[in-house]
């Protein structure tokens, strides 16, 4: 029996890279998938209803069982007919996975308005939409839940050229931690990954990503991110929540997020020339 045996996932951006190998598994370990995707090109532009259909042929294909959505993440009552879709489908849902998403990379002093805003909509409000309908329905239904969203080393470190998407990605890093305080009396857990992998995404950011030998470990292959998700995903791992996971090939990290790394303390207020002299050397 699967991990994740009888469950109902949703996963965004499922058409190829890392969302195709994770509804791809998910439906290995059990679960009735919904494969959403839209289609688009590397900026968001166009539409493409192969993707998210050759997914589920090739879930179908290996026994599984799938449906194709075909909706916008960053609307918000479309993203309330994913949730609608899947429970009307497969009579359920027990899993979300925020995975959808594009780039637009420019300078901070190129970067027009229109790109942040894509940018932000697709990511971050994509994010939000379908967790909250998402919650909703957890809470509504009194059942036990799991969302797994993608954040990017991009937004808990930063990464030139990447305002709009870095600061989506720190925002879904935080959505992650409130979302676990608020979630977790419902016995729903949500939990974020920072994957590393060659996608179409990172060679646009980073360059064409060379691929090992054929008997070599293929560290930076999509799939690889796949065994967490289903992992984080299952119920095995119901005392997880409010974590941000690194995953790299056969590498996981668990990030703590924003600690303090130096303090000073006084009991009365600082003027700026204390603070010239006790904060030199801070970096």
């Amino acid at each position: 029996m699967g991990l994740v045996e009888g469950k109902v996932a949703i996963v965004t951006g499922a058409g190829r890279g890392i969302g195709r190998g994770e509804a791809i598994l998910l439906a290995a370990e059990g679960a009735k998938v919904l494969v959403n995707d839209l289609g688009v090109e590397l900026d968001g532009s166009g539409r493409d209803q192969k993707l998210a259909d050759r997914v589920v042929e090739e879930i179908r294909a290996e026994g599984g069982e799938a449906v194709a959505d075909f909706e916008s993440v960053a609307d918000h009552q479309a993203a309330k007919r994913i949730i609608d879709a899947a429970v009307a489908q497969f009579g359920r849902l027990d899993i979300l996975v925020n995975n959808a998403g594009f780039l637009r990379d420019k300078m901070i002093y190129n970067l027009d308005e229109e790109m942040w805003d894509s940018v932000i909509a697709v990511h971050l409000k994509g994010a939000f939409n379908l967790g909250k309908w998402a919650c909703r329905y957890f809470r509504e239904k009194g059942e036990a839940g799991r969302i797994i969203n993608t954040t990017s080393a991009a937004g808990l470190i930063g990464n030139v050229g990447q305002s709009n998407y870095g600061a989506a990605k720190a925002g879904i890093a935080n959505l992650t931690l409130t979302w676990s305080r608020e979630m977790e009396k419902y016995n729903v857990t949500v939990n974020a990954i920072a994957p590393a992998a060659r996608t179409r995404m990172t060679e646009s950011a980073f360059g064409q990503l060379e691929a090992p030998a054929e008997d070599e470990f293929d560290s930076m292959h999509p799939d690889n991110v796949a065994p967490l998700v289903v992992y984080l995903a299952s119920d095995a791992a119901a005392h997880l929540t409010g974590q941000v996971f690194g995953i790299s090939g056969g590498d996981i990290d668990q990030y703590e997020v924003w600690q303090v790394k130096k303090s000073l303390s006084q009991e009365s207020r600082w003027n700026p020339a204390e603070l010239v002299e006790k904060m030199k050397g801070w970096a």
